[in-house]
Formats: structure tokens, C-alpha cells, sequence
């Protein structure tokens, strides 16, 4: 079996959902091989002859191997104009070697044709040969199949930046190897297939496509009997590899699905994915082995929110690095002793995701979470020498101009415990529209799309949130500096990094 992840998506640490199906592979004797396409295309984009002459292409040119270098080097983020200016004329390189239909950055692909279009998509199926990273994908894929002759190809489609590639990618293996069975999987392929309105546009292009747990869906592929619920990742062959990051960064879930799972809109709970913790015992066992083996600078917890009993496992046995995650404002963050343990255990970034500062909006949402315990919990990891990373939605149904505005008054009163800011427009999921309590319109002509806008009850629609965003919101002088900081193109990803320093 070969195992693939497609352009283009942040190359700054190895796919967790190739990792999780190696270890289930090798657990199980199945012979496989592993590639990253994605930052195969990126890097050989990167360093393509650059035919633009304005001295600013010229200057990224000459400077990308220090750039990229520089962006494997801890020092860099300890400079945020240094760091700011490599990403920026790496993403300038990207877009003068790409054509002009095609917007690629180190985080994102786009171009005429659209991901949520499955007739879009099988047109990159049949053909390939139209897609900008055809000859770099195309030539290492018939490299691969000379040494080995694969039964099975699986792809790992997680977001809309790799879709139009990842169909490109399987269409050039349905026409050169006809016999290789393709298996596509993933989160995107699991939100399609979960959505309401999915049917199979794909049948006789793509041989199987599996949602949820990729190795669940191999097992039963491949009539092999699962004997453990959550195998160890492997990223053995991965770990070698020149990510854009300052050491290896070890992806790691501690559980699956949400254990909250009541937000109002959350895709999770729209999605009806089941909670699965992986056992407190297993955590202990797999984070000292794989902390062991790959020496990671960093560990970054995949879990849609770290749950306490995590959280004090970790302080009792810490993994012996620094690590992020993102978890939900609870109780025991409102513990300044409880936060100082977890900067104690390595936690040198904690992800919030907050959304309002407004507890009328917070109630309405079932966010299960009290502005004075949120205002508590940023004091004390702030107090700890954690930093924060927070969530903000604007434009749901429940929130209206004047509560925009305790978000805004919120948000800079706080200002000085809070190191980043995700500002999100709220998208209408399909699930919220199929009860009819209120007038959707669609975003685009997409049938794959997982959202609508919809008609706000109060008349907050996403016109207004955009000019309150930018005319008020982003205007705070507190504000302003926070987004200053953010880490251009990989945001949340690099943003532990600067956190250490």
C-alpha cells in the first residue's frame, strides 16, 4: 500500500493521519510506503528559476535557502521581523512560480475551479496533467510504483486547499496504474460524507472513500481484524524530513471527537462524531516512547479540546518537552496552582476557543462557559507563562451589533493576557439549515459545500460583522498590537515558538 498526503497544506510537521495509519500497518505486517507530497510540491515550487525580474522576486530568490533554513532555526523566533520576512518572500515565490489562475502560499491553493464542486473535482480526475504540480507529483509516483507495486494507494484529504490536488493526484493513478485500487480518506472526506446532503459523485473514480477513523476503515478494507482501538503513530520515515519548523514538531491525539459536544452549529456535534479517549495509561506509554525516539521540540495535541483528566495526567507525568493543545475554559483553569503545573508539565500555549465576550451569547450557544471564569483562567495562564491563543466568532445567530461590541470591550480589557487572536465570521453548517428556522442562501454553486449564509434574525449579517471588524474591532489600540503578532501563513502552528521565547 502507498500512503499519500496532497498539496497544499502547512508543512511545518508530518501528517498525523499518515502517522496513525503507518503505526496501524506496521502493527499488522501490511508492507507500505509513505510520501509527503505536500511538502515535496511546496519545496520544489520554492526553488524553481524565478522568471519574474522586480527586485523584490529577486531578492526572495536569492535569499530562499537562507529563508528556509531560517525557518528551521530556533533563533528566528526570537526576531518576528526576520521570521515575518522569510515567510513572506518564501509565499512570494510561491506565487510568481505558479500561474496566474493559481493563489498558492505555504498554507493554501486556490484557483478557477472550485473545492466544493464535485464536477470541478473530477475534472482535475481526468485531468491531471492540468495541475500546477503535475510534473513534480507525476514523476515521484512512477518512481514509487518502480520499486514496489502497489495493490492500494490511500489518500489523506483533510482541508479544501488539498482537494483539487488530491483528485489531480488520483486521477493520474486511475490513468497510469488502472490496477491500484484508490482509497481516499480523511477529515474533509469525513465531513462530505457526513453531511446531510452527501451522495457518491465520485463512484468509478474513487474506489473507496472512508470516514472517521482511517484505520477502523483499513481494517475492514482489508478483512484484517483491529485488535487495539488507538494504535501508536509512526513517524519514522516522516521525522527525516525538512519541515518549515525549528525541530520536529510530534502530532498526537489524546482522544477523538469532543467531550463537551454541545455547542450550538459545532461540526462535531452536527456530524454526531462519537467521543473517544485514548486511556490515560496508553498516553503515558506512547508520549514516552514517541518523545523518546524522535526527540520533538514540541508536542502539539490534535484533541478538538485536551480534557482535564489529559491535563493531569500530564502534570504527573510530564513528557519531557513543550507542548500546545487546545482545550476549553473549565474550572481548573480558574487554579493558578492548576496552571502552574501545567507550565511545570511543558504547556507553553494553551488554544482557547472563547467566541464571545458576551454571556447572553455564551448561554444561547451552550457553551457551558462563564466570562468571569474566562476572564480568571487568561489572568492565571498568563500568570503561569502560558500563552494564549484565542477564538473569537462574530455574526452567529444569537449575537447581535451591541454584543459585538462586549466582545470588542472584553477583548481589550484583557488585552494584556492574551499573546493571539483568530477572529472568525460565523458559517451557517448545513445541519443548522435542515430544520428550516432560518432562510439560508448558498455560498457559492458548490454542492459540496458544508456551509450556507443565512438571513440573521437581527440583521447581523456578514456585510456588517466585516465593517464592524474592520472599522471598530481590529481599530483598539490593544487590539491592533495583539493581531500585530500573530505568525503570518502558519499562525497557530509557529505560534508556541514564539511563546517559548
Amino acid at each position: 500500500m502507498l500512503l499519500l498526503f496532497p498539496p497544499a497544506a502547512k508543512a511545518c510537521e508530518p501528517p498525523a493521519g499518515i502517522g496513525y495509519l503507518t503505526g496501524f500497518l506496521n502493527k499488522y505486517g501490511i508492507n507500505h510506503t509513505i510520501e509527503d507530497l505536500n511538502l515535496a510540491c511546496l519545496l520544489a515550487t520554492i526553488n524553481a528559476p524565478v522568471k519574474c525580474q522586480d527586485k523584490w522576486s529577486q531578492r526572495a530568490a536569492k535569499n530562499r535557502q537562507n529563508h528556509l533554513e531560517s525557518l528551521r532555526l530556533s533563533s528566528t523566533y526570537t526576531n518576528f521581523s526576520r521570521y515575518e520576512r522569510a515567510v513572506n518572500d518564501i509565499n512570494r515565490l510561491l506565487q510568481i512560480n505558479s500561474p496566474d489562475h493559481v493563489n498558492l502560499t505555504l498554507a493554501n491553493y486556490e484557483e478557477q475551479l472550485s473545492p466544493t464542486n464535485s464536477k470541478d473535482l473530477l475534472h482535475c480526475f481526468h485531468h491531471p496533467e492540468k495541475n500546477i504540480f503535475y510534473d513534480i507529483f507525476s514523476k515521484r509516483i512512477d518512481q514509487l510504483f518502480e520499486k514496489d507495486n502497489f495493490s492500494h494507494v490511500g489518500i489523506s484529504l483533510n482541508y479544501l486547499s488539498q482537494a483539487l490536488c488530491a483528485f489531480s493526484i488520483a486521477g493520474y493513478i486511475r490513468r497510469n496504474y488502472s490496477k491500484t485500487k484508490i482509497i481516499m480518506g480523511g477529515g474533509l472526506i469525513t465531513s462530505w460524507m457526513r453531511s446531510p446532503a452527501w451522495t457518491n459523485k465520485f463512484d468509478g473514480c474513487i474506489d473507496h472513500l472512508i470516514a472517521g477513523s482511517g484505520e477502523a476503515g483499513l481494517a475492514e478494507l482489508l478483512q484484517t481484524e483491529r485488535k487495539e482501538n488507538s494504535p501508536i503513530p509512526d513517524y519514522t520515515v516522516l521525522s527525516d524530513l525538512a519541515y518549515l519548523s525549528p525541530g520536529f514538531i510530534l502530532p498526537y491525539s489524546c482522544s477523538f471527537g469532543c467531550y463537551w459536544n454541545k455547542c450550538a452549529f459545532c461540526p462535531e456535534k452536527a456530524e454526531k462524531t462519537p467521543y473517544l479517549p485514548v486511556s490515560q495509561t496508553q498516553i503515558r506509554r506512547d508520549l514516552a516512547n514517541l518523545v523518546a525516539r524522535h526527540k520533538p521540540v514540541l508536542i502539539h495535541f490534535l484533541d478538538n479540546t485536551l480534557s482535564i483528566a489529559t491535563m493531569k495526567t500530564l502534570i504527573r507525568h510530564p513528557p519531557g518537552t513543550s507542548w500546545y493543545a487546545f482545550t476549553r475554559v473549565s474550572k481548573q483553569l480558574t487554579d493558578p496552582d492548576f496552571c502552574m503545573a501545567l507550565r511545570q508539565s511543558g504547556c507553553i500555549m494553551l488554544k482557547l476557543g472563547i467566541e464571545s465576550g458576551s454571556q447572553d451569547v455564551l448561554d444561547k450557544m451552550h457553551k457551558g462557559t462563564k466570562i468571569e471564569d474566562i476572564s480568571t483562567t487568561l489572568k492565571n495562564l498568563a500568570q503561569a507563562g502560558i500563552g494564549t491563543y484565542v477564538y473569537l466568532l462574530f455574526g452567529t445567530p444569537e449575537e447581535e451589533y451591541h454584543q459585538a461590541k462586549q466582545t470588542l470591550v472584553f477583548t481589550s480589557a484583557h488585552a494584556e493576557y492574551i499573546n493571539f487572536l483568530n477572529l472568525a465570521i460565523f458559517n451557517m453548517p448545513l445541519s443548522g439549515c435542515s430544520n428550516g428556522e432560518y432562510e439560508s442562501i448558498p455560498f457559492d454553486g458548490g454542492d459540496l459545500s458544508l456551509y450556507r449564509d443565512f438571513v440573521h434574525p437581527a440583521g447581523w449579517d456578514r456585510k456588517h460583522v466585516r465593517q464592524f471588524l474592520t472599522k471598530e474591532f481590529r481599530q483598539d489600540k490593544a487590539i491592533k498590537e495583539i493581531i500585530k503578532k500573530d505568525p503570518p501563513t502558519f499562525t497557530s502552528n509557529h505560534a508556541a515558538f514564539f511563546c517559548r521565547q
